[in-house]
């Protein structure tokens, strides 16, 4: 009669699985996120940003697209919470008041739209897969003109506090863009089919 292994020798057992199992090495991560980024046009940023979904995401085009929507949402409301508390500084005068209000404005938007997004990324299907990258080119698209707008606001007025607000709208532009173009990559590949995390496909 065989006997059943001991509490101790299934955790060696396991462990032993566990070290033989083919996990992605640091030069897999990176190859995984340079060949993503590779269409965008902030390559730099787009790398910085997405290394950290480089085990989950590999060579999905969705999930990458995913996960740039996600990170541009982040920025976005950070800039909005930045934004926020400037328009509270009282000593913002003029121009940049009416310019930081309106900032405060086209992020919200931003935000509504990139979120629409996300919820799309999450639920895409083959029997809508078009329309759903139609909707999800306009939407960031949208999103990004509002980050412009924001920039375009000041024209060429300077100071330490519009510069900052400067500086920090045209970072999630160019986040944004590397979101867009990872959606129009997702919309060149065609519908695939994401399996949840730790599921198996069906023998």
């Amino acid at each position: 009669m065989l006997r059943a292994p001991s509490s101790r020798a299934s955790i060696a057992i396991i462990f032993a699985l566990i070290s033989i199992l083919p996990w992605p090495t640091h030069s897999a991560k990176k190859s995984y996120v340079q060949e993503a980024c590779s269409v965008t046009q902030h390559q730099d940023l787009c790398i910085q940003l997405l290394t950290p979904f480089s085990s989950s995401a590999k060579r999905s085009p969705t999930k990458w697209a995913r996960a740039a929507v996600s990170v541009t949402i982040s920025e976005a409301k950070t800039v909005a919470r930045f934004l926020g508390r400037v328009k509270n500084n009282k000593r913002l005068m003029g121009r940049n008041r009416a310019a930081v209000s309106d900032c405060v404005e086209v992020f919200e938007a931003a935000i509504d739209e990139l979120h629409r997004s996300l919820g799309v990324l999450r639920r895409l299907s083959k029997r809508n897969f078009d329309a759903q990258m139609g909707d999800l080119n306009t939407w960031v698209s949208a999103a990004l003109t509002n980050e412009d707008t924001c920039v375009d606001g000041f024209g060429g007025e300077s100071g330490k506090v519009v510069n900052l607000i400067r500086n920090r709208a045209v970072k999630a532009g160019y986040i944004t863009s590397n979101a867009l173009a990872l959606i129009s990559k997702l919309a060149a590949s065609g519908f695939q089919t994401v399996l949840p995390r730790n599921s198996k496909r069906r023998q």
